[in-house]
């Protein structure tokens, strides 16, 4: 695996078509980096996953709550919820930890 730096995973996704990437995988878990052009498209996901926030800040949707978030905090979304980020500043980035079973593990 090579450095997982927020400058080596940016990156590829300049040469890419979709605003993540998997850089990292090992049994459940995948690392990507998500880094959205102004508007955050993603839907619910089918495992549970962790964003570390690398840059940026905004509003984070997660079910029926709207927090705001900030660089080097750490935001969980269950499988199955709906979940976005919004009005994030141009440097937004954050690391994406997909982990578990397919939808999600039991509480």
């Amino acid at each position: 695996m090579a450095r997982l730096t927020l400058a080596n995973a940016l990156k590829p996704l300049k040469d890419h078509d979709k605003p993540f990437k998997e850089l990292f995988s090992h049994g459940s878990l995948s690392i990507e980096i998500y880094h959205p052009d102004r508007v955050d498209h993603q839907q619910p996901h089918s495992r549970d996953e962790i964003y570390v926030i690398a840059s940026g800040s905004g509003y984070f949707i997660n079910g029926d709550s709207r927090e705001p978030f900030e660089p080097g905090e750490i935001l969980f979304a269950p499988a199955g919820v709906v979940h976005r980020f919004e009005d994030f500043t141009d440097d937004f980035a954050t690391w994406v930890f997909f982990y578990g079973p397919e939808g999600g593990e039991v509480a």
